[in-house]
């Protein structure tokens, strides 16, 4: 069966309730109170998006965040009453999203869901249609090459990048902004421009754009701790200063 979204708490008055007010609005929405239920239900089902506590009992959501990206790329949002800068860096880092801080409120997180998943759907939609054109017409995936350095290649006909001729894993927002600072090479990205054109998501706190600029830099960089490529300016926002040829 698919859902739109798995709620996964083990406060079960939470789950219910979050679960039902996302079905009165349409987001067909199902909740799961423990680690291994979870990954049953995932086995089981066709799931969007997962919204995930991190206190699961005796297990964690971080492990379970861990086992779940072994498998799937739907987005996880962490949902948690922890609010440290730990706490909130540990979540991005390990495959998460988006960390929303208990208490919420309903309206607001369905409002998140909503435009998360909207977003999702269209680039999937963007990304089929990108590959059926690339299949079709051959000649204009050799035109869809976009060099970053002479050992790093972005194809953006399949969305794939490639680093000395291999294959290296992206996320799909890795892409987009990926993407966004080769179209504005040469000039200073800042993180409002990313909310604003990459994410598209008002509720993204800036605080998710270091965090995946640092994913993109560990892919590309020969020393992501002192990046040629993509270079922070302080207090502005990151640049891709040229390509090498």
């Amino acid at each position: 069966m698919k859902y739109q979204c798995l709620m996964v708490d083990d406060d079960i008055t939470i789950a219910e309730t979050t679960a039902e007010y996302f079905n009165i609005f349409d987001i067909k929405t199902a909740y799961v109170t423990g680690y291994d239920e979870t990954l049953k239900f995932l086995d089981e089902n066709e799931v969007s998006l997962i919204l995930l506590d991190i206190n699961l009992g005796e297990r964690s959501g971080f492990e379970l965040c861990k086992q779940i990206r072994t498998a799937y790329d739907m987005p996880i949002l962490f949902i948690s009453a922890r609010t440290s800068d730990d706490d909130i860096l540990t979540a991005l880092n390990i495959g998460g999203d988006d960390y929303i801080k208990k208490p919420y409120t309903l309206n607001i997180l369905l409002a998140k869901v909503k435009a998360i998943l909207n977003r999702y759907e269209k680039a999937a939609e963007a990304a089929n249609a990108v590959s059926a054109k690339a299949v079709s017409v051959s000649i204009e995936a050799e035109t869809s090459e976009r060099r970053i350095t002479k050992d790093i290649l972005l194809d953006t006909g399949t969305r794939k990048l490639y680093k000395n001729g291999k294959e290296v894993t992206m996320k799909q927002m890795e892409y987009k902004m990926l993407l966004y600072l080769l179209n504005n090479r040469g000039r200073v990205v800042t993180k409002d421009e990313f909310l604003r054109n990459v994410w598209e998501d008002e509720y993204i706190g800036e605080g998710t754009i270091p965090v995946h600029i640092r994913h993109l830099r560990e892919k590309i960089e020969k020393d992501p701790n002192a990046p040629d490529i993509i270079k922070t300016i302080w207090g502005v926002g990151y640049i891709i200063e040229k390509t090498e040829e």
